[in-house]
């Protein structure tokens, strides 16, 4: 007897393992998109205005979101009718071909509008192949795992879309070291992250193809049991559907934008409201995101023995209360404004470069470097375009504002970030059990992809380019764009609080 549960333990560790890498994977590479928006801004869209620039990459990244609920349905229905196994390893394909082709694609300055919207196509199969991904790695190991253990097990995968952001930042901010910064941001520095995506993938579907298909699914076909037709027993069985409803409304929603919130609209914030130094601001992230990401296991686990919903609508609630003041003190820890300058300390640089053109006569640089009495320093690059010829009309200066803070502010910034990842930790540790218990095994892949990728990929996804478009609304301010997932949040703890219950599908459905 013990030798039989020695076995079943090795074999559900090769089952996370392998389901885990690939999962992984496909995060690091939709992910490292979101990591290098600005940079992608500058490359793939017209430069005059930035902040529109930022909106349109920020609004394509958005729309790899958009389509999982289509890849959703897609690969849930391939996957509950050919099997789990091949159906994720069609999707890790997908999705490795397509970050590396965005490695590939020319800037906007050498093919023009081609540059954007082959960049958006490629963004929109990331989306389709993730959408498929995710349900099929959580079904995977959850039907490989005991019944009273799979808070524990599933909760291993849900550390992969975490961790498929550690994983970019590491390697960004590597090759960015390795490169310069110069080559990094102005060269073709950028296009190694999405590049190195084709060996990674490669490695990963080495792994995949030595997988067995899920013994509850093997059972279902060799019983003659498969679902004829997933989507209409998902969505046209009233009951099936109404879990579907719940499942979106109650939970998914209200998780998605509490992940996105607390982890990828805190670099957004950081970066572009709170002006703080490049790799500054993502080492504060990575730093977060080791601190918090065990949390994820443990919070999995305890949902074994207290229930899943406790837990995640726990999370949810602590977003709706803190998220304000948690960015607030996040801002005010970076402004200038709070902090006193030490004025012998001002360096002021001036620098012109002589630029071709029958117009341009040159591009003066503006650098002003402020020390203050903390430690931190605050450096304003202006560059303005001086016009050879009466009367044209010159571009409007570009403006980069930099904050390095001292080590206090660094370290508040850590643990300020850490307690938002901590709530993500707690709506997404426990939420792989809670949808996969929620469906009948024959229909599991599509039902619940579908729920999981709109709340995730429209609701959550949505966080950084909704929440970025509010505060450039005339009488907003830089905390205004929470009211976005605040509200998602709220309505989702309403519905979840009243609605949702810790009772399991029958397996043998």
């Amino acid at each position: 007897m013990k030798q039989n549960e020695l076995t079943l333990q090795s074999n559900i560790w090769k089952v996370i393992s392998a389901s885990s890498v690939g999962t992984l994977i496909e995060w690091y590479d939709f992910y490292i998109f979101g990591s290098l928006s600005t940079i992608i801004a500058s490359k793939f869209f017209p430069s005059a205005n930035p902040t529109a620039a930022l909106l349109s990459t920020l609004a394509t990244f958005a729309a790899g979101f958009i389509v999982r609920p289509f890849g959703a349905l897609v690969f849930g229905r391939l996957g509950d009718l050919i099997g789990r196994k091949y159906t994720f390893l069609l999707t890790l394909v997908l999705m490795g071909g397509s970050t590396f082709l965005i490695g590939c694609v020319p800037s906007y300055a050498t093919i023009g509008a081609w540059a954007p919207f082959i960049v958006l196509m490629l963004r929109l199969l990331q989306g389709l192949a993730l959408g498929g991904e995710y349900g099929g790695a959580a079904t995977y190991v959850a039907e490989h795992a005991p019944q009273n253990r799979r808070g524990f097990y599933t909760s291993w995968i849900q550390t992969t879309a975490t961790l498929g952001l550690f994983l970019s930042l590491i390697v960004i901010l590597t090759i960015r070291r390795v490169v310069g910064v110069e080559e990094f941001t102005k060269g073709d520095g950028w296009r190694y992250p999405f590049l190195l995506s084709i060996v990674l993938v490669g490695v990963s579907i080495v792994i995949r193809m030595k997988m067995h298909e899920s013994p509850l699914f093997s059972k279902l076909k060799a019983e003659g049991k498969v679902s004829k037709n997933p989507l209409k027993e998902s969505f046209g069985n009233k009951t099936n559907f109404k879990m579907v409803l719940l499942a979106l409304f109650g939970v998914t929603m209200g998780q998605g934008v509490v992940w996105y919130t607390g982890q990828f609209y805190a670099q957004s914030f950081i970066l572009t409201k709170c002006n703080v130094e490049y790799e500054q601001a993502n080492t504060i992230i990575l730093i977060s995101l080791m601190m918090a990401t065990p949390f994820f296991v443990i919070f999995g686990s305890l949902s074994d023995k207290i229930g899943r919903k406790y837990i995640m609508m726990t999370g949810m609630l602590l977003g709706v209360l803190c998220y304000r003041p948690l960015f607030d003190k996040i801002y005010q820890t970076c402004a200038p404004a709070n902090k006193t300058e030490l004025v012998e300390q001002r360096i002021t640089n001036e620098k012109h470069t002589l630029v071709t053109g029958s117009t341009t006569d040159s591009l003066a640089t503006y650098d002003t470097l402020k020390t203050y009495v903390d430690g931190s320093r605050f450096k304003v690059t202006k560059k303005v375009t001086k016009l050879a010829v009466a009367g044209a009309v010159a571009p409007p200066a570009e403006v980069k504002k930099e904050m390095t803070l001292n080590s206090s502010g660094y370290w508040t910034l850590i643990w300020l970030v850490g307690i938002m990842v901590l709530f993500v930790t707690m709506v997404y540790g426990p939420v792989a059990a809670f949808l996969v218990e929620l469906f009948p095994t024959k229909i599991r892949y599509t039902s619940m992809s579908l729920p999981y990728h709109i709340g995730n990929g429209i609701f959550g996804g949505l966080v950084p380019f909704v929440a970025t478009l509010i505060t450039t609304i005339k009488g907003t301010d830089h905390l205004s764009g929470l009211w976005y997932p605040i509200g998602v949040a709220a309505l989702s703890l309403v519905i979840g609080t009243l609605y949702v219950t810790n009772k399991k599908v029958k397996e043998e459905n």
